[in-house]
């Protein structure tokens, strides 16, 4: 089998490749930082993994990916890339925050619909699509990134739904982790208000509950819990904790 895996260069697509690579799985990956995917190629073999350098905040480098990574018969996609972003909506960079969608949202979008296309034609494969816990609810202070992780949720639940009603044998899986110690927090410019999972742990949860086939992936029992409460309780509420949790981020 061969994985393609965005943002692999460090956090949690960095330890999905891992995890991937010691099941013995051939590695494409993919990120901005040539270095960094260089020093996980030779910790994890040159023979068994391929680096194909891609900015997909590029809709046309998003599909050069695809293009060059099909050759080498992709099997499993694992959509990861993304960051987010602290404000308020009216005090937060308008470019920055058009980027977060084009990586959050486009390029998942792109990727996951073209590989989707050659895998149904296969009748397998799998797309793992990296979100968050915030994909369940909204949040103010960080409303542009919710709102993206809410739609990696929406639209991998509805794709999956169709797979279903097809008969395919494709699978597509959201993993909605809570807070994972990554870079994260320096990009977004925060600092966790919750003690955050290692994002070896992450990883080991995200890929297993891929071949488990899960639907969602919500690692620890806190955060089930609270995806969960999410699910039930009205935004208006929601918004109103979320904010307060908010706050405490900013560092």
């Amino acid at each position: 089998m061969t994985a393609l895996i965005t943002g692999a260069s460090s956090g949690i697509g960095r330890d999905i490749a891992r995890r991937l690579g010691v099941m013995g799985i051939r590695l494409i990956i993919s990120g901005r930082n040539v270095e960094k995917l260089e020093a996980l190629r030779d910790e994890i073999g040159k023979r068994q993994v391929k680096i194909i350098p891609a900015d997909i905040s590029n809709r046309e480098e998003c599909i050069r990916l695809y293009m060059e990574a099909s050759r080498y018969g992709v099997d499993i996609l694992v959509n990861n890339a993304g960051f987010g972003l602290y404000g308020s909506f009216c005090g937060t960079d308008l470019s920055r925050e058009l980027e977060m969608i084009d990586v959050n949202i486009a390029s998942l979008h792109i990727l996951t619909k073209l590989f989707l296309q050659d895998f149904v034609k296969r009748d397998k494969g799998y797309i793992l699509n990296v979100a968050s816990s915030a994909g369940f609810m909204p949040g103010p202070l960080m409303a542009t990134y919710y709102s993206t992780k809410n739609y990696v949720v929406k639209l991998s639940e509805a794709i999956r739904q169709e797979l279903i009603s097809m008969d395919s044998n494709v699978y597509i899986g959201v993993f909605c982790p809570g807070p994972v110690d990554t870079e994260f927090n320096k990009t977004a410019g925060v600092r966790f208000a919750l003690k955050g999972i290692s994002s070896e742990y992450a990883a080991v949860c995200a890929v297993d509950g891929m071949f488990k086939r899960k639907a969602i992936i919500v690692p620890t029992v806190t955060m089930k819990a609270a995806v969960a409460l999410a699910k039930i309780v009205p935004d208006t509420i929601t918004s109103k904790v979320t904010i307060r949790m908010q706050k405490k981020k900013q560092g």
